[in-house]
């Protein structure tokens, strides 16, 4: 009986030291310092990268065209005043998105506040050295008054003669407000970050060119870049 009794003692105790070894491992916490190696380092998504300066090789000895941007996450790095405005007209919810005055506000004077992202930059001086004509095509609601084309011309130094008007597309349900101007302003080039900027190109034939959004935008999920099977801009997030 004792022996058996002995028995019995050593099984429990093996049974709560293995037990014990096993909670340690499931409530380890993550190694501090996981570590890479070179393969890890070199991996890149397989899409079509591109440069600044391999697109305007790509347009030598192309005649001067009319060529879009759409402008947040694009040109503009217009977190502060969209964060602003969820924070003022709707804490917690997109609800501003339909407040006009919200737009009020974004469209007169808020970009004060964006800033100018350093890809558009490049960008637009290479395009205004073409002679290129330059429009800025935005999802943004329209507004009775607006001071973004002003900003903009001023923040990309663009001459009055490459520079025209905003275009306001404003947001419908199920339908791509972007495409009908990129059709009605002949535009051969479209640049911009969001998946709709990037079908509207495909969708009437015009060059579609992925601008990466910077991962801290307010406007989550981030696209998926490339996914179209569009050029994408390196270094483009600022």
């Amino acid at each position: 009986m004792r022996k058996i009794t002995l028995a019995l003692s050593a099984f429990c105790l093996l049974f709560t030291l293995n037990s014990t070894v096993v909670d340690a491992h499931a409530s380890s916490p993550s190694p501090l310092y996981p570590g890479t190696n070179v393969a890890k380092l070199a991996e890149q998504a397989p899409i079509h990268w591109v440069s600044v300066a391999q697109i305007e090789n790509s347009l030598v000895g192309r005649p001067p065209m009319a060529v879009g941007f759409d402008i947040d996450d694009t040109v503009l790095f217009s977190s502060p005043g969209f964060w602003r405005g969820q924070k003022t007209y709707s804490p917690g919810s997109d609800a501003y998105l339909k407040n006009p005055e919200f737009w009020e506000k974004m469209n007169n004077g808020w970009d004060e506040f964006s800033i100018p992202k350093e890809v558009a930059r490049a960008l637009i001086s290479m395009h205004v050295k073409r002679g290129d004509s330059i429009y800025f095509i935005t999802g943004r609601s329209e507004t009775r008054t607006e001071t973004v084309s002003k900003t903009l011309q001023d923040d990309f130094l663009i001459p009055a003669d490459n520079m025209n008007p905003v275009i306001f597309a404003g947001d419908k349900a199920g339908q791509n407000t972007k495409t009908q101007w990129l059709r009605e302003k002949n535009i051969k080039m479209f640049y911009g970050d969001s998946d709709n900027d990037i079908t509207a190109a495909h969708d009437v034939g015009v060059r579609g060119i992925r601008v990466l959004r910077a991962s801290n935008s307010t406007y989550k999920p981030l696209p998926m870049a490339g996914a179209f099977g569009e050029e994408v801009i390196v270094n483009s997030e600022y």
